[in-house]
C-alpha cells in the first residue's frame, strides 16, 4: 500500500507539472495572438520568461526564506542536541546530506524544509512543535521534511513559483500592450475576419483573464500532492505511521502562527495561518488534515 501510494503520487506530480507547462504555452500563444498578432512570438516570449524566472528563483539563497520567517540557525549540536540529532538521524536514513537546522520562535507547532537540492537544504521547526511533540512524533515530522528534501520537492515548488511568475509577467505585459495600443492591428484585421477567427479572439482573451487563477490552482494542486507523498515518505523512513499521525493531530489542533511569511505558506507541513476551509479545497495550499491522517491509518 505504501509504495503504491508513493508511485501514484509521483504520477500525479508529473501530470500537474505537465499541465503547468501546457498552461504556460497556451497563455503565451493567447497573448501573442491577441496583442502581438503572432502566436509563435507569444510562445517564444513565454518560454524565455519562464527560463529567466527559473534561473532567478533557483539561485535565491535559503537565508532569504529563513529571514522572511524569522528563523535562527543552530550551528552546533550543543545548541539543541535533541533536535539536531533527530534531523541528523532522519537525514542518515533518507541518505541525504545533513541539512542546516533552524528554529522559529512561535508557539504554533509547524515545520518546513527549503533549499534547491539535498546538498543545500535546510529544515526549520517552531518552538511550539518542540514543546508539544515527543521524540517519536518529531521523528515523523522531520521524516516528512527529509522526504521533501530527498524527493527534490523544494525545487519543484521553486519551478512552480517561476512558472507562476512568468504567467503573471505575460498577462501584465499583454494588458499593458493593450492599454498602450498593442494588438490594434489584430483588432483591425478581425473586422473582416470570419466567425471562427472572432471566436478564437474571444477564447484567447478569456484565457488571458483567467490565467492567474488557473496558475494558482495548478500550483496549489502540486503542493497538496507533494504533501501526500512526503507523508508516505515519512512512514517509509521511520516505519512508524503512528508517530506522524499523532503529530499531525496535534499540529491541526493549534492556533495560527504569528511569524510565518505568507509567500512561504505552502512550504510548511500544515497551513500556518489555519485558513478557513473552502467547500472544494481548490484554494487550499495543503490537503485536508483529516484526509492525510486517514491515508496514514490505511498504510
Amino acid at each position: 500500500m505504501l509504495f503504491e501510494q508513493i508511485a501514484r503520487n509521483k504520477r500525479h506530480t508529473v501530470y500537474v507539472m505537465a499541465a503547468f507547462v501546457v498552461l504556460l504555452a497556451v497563455i503565451g500563444l493567447a497573448v501573442g495572438y491577441v496583442f502581438f498578432n503572432s502566436s509563435l512570438a507569444g510562445l517564444i516570449i513565454a518560454m524565455i520568461a519562464a527560463g529567466f524566472y527559473m534561473l532567478l528563483m533557483i539561485s535565491q539563497s535559503t537565508d532569504i526564506v529563513m529571514n522572511m520567517n524569522h528563523a535562527r540557525e543552530l550551528h552546533h549540536a550543543d545548541d539543541d542536541p535533541e533536535l539536531w540529532h533527530i534531523v541528523e538521524d532522519m537525514a542518515l536514513v533518507a541518505k541525504v546530506p545533513m541539512p542546516r537546522v533552524f528554529i522559529i520562535d512561535d508557539e504554533s507547532p509547524n515545520a518546513f524544509a527549503t533549499g534547491n537540492n539535498p546538498e543545500h537544504a535546510a529544515v526549520a521547526v517552531t518552538t511550539g512543535i518542540q514543546a508539544r511533540l515527543n521524540r517519536e512524533e518529531m521523528e515523523g515530522v522531520i521524516g516528512h521534511e527529509m522526504s521533501h528534501v530527498r524527493n527534490y520537492d523544494i525545487r519543484l515548488q521553486t519551478i512552480a513559483l517561476a512558472l507562476t511568475a512568468a504567467i503573471s509577467l505575460l498577462v501584465n505585459w499583454g494588458m499593458n500592450a493593450f492599454w498602450w495600443g498593442g494588438g490594434r492591428r489584430s483588432r483591425d484585421n478581425d473586422r473582416d475576419s470570419n466567425g471562427a477567427q472572432a471566436l478564437l479572439m474571444v477564447l484567447a482573451v478569456v484565457v488571458i483573464i483567467l490565467a492567474p487563477l488557473a496558475a494558482s490552482l495548478v500550483q496549489m494542486a502540486l503542493s497538496r500532492n507533494r504533501e501526500y507523498l512526503a507523508d508516505a515518505g515519512s512512514v517509509e523512513l521511520t516505519r512508524n505511521p503512528l508517530g506522524l499521525i499523532n503529530a499531525l493531530e496535534k499540529i491541526d489542533d493549534s492556533q495560527p502562527m504569528q511569524q510565518a511569511d505568507p509567500s512561504s505558506a505552502a512550504l510548511y507541513i500544515s497551513d500556518p495561518f489555519k485558513a478557513k476551509k473552502s467547500w472544494t479545497h481548490l484554494f487550499e495550499t495543503h490537503p485536508p488534515m483529516a484526509d492525510r491522517i486517514a491515508r496514514l491509518k490505511n498504510m
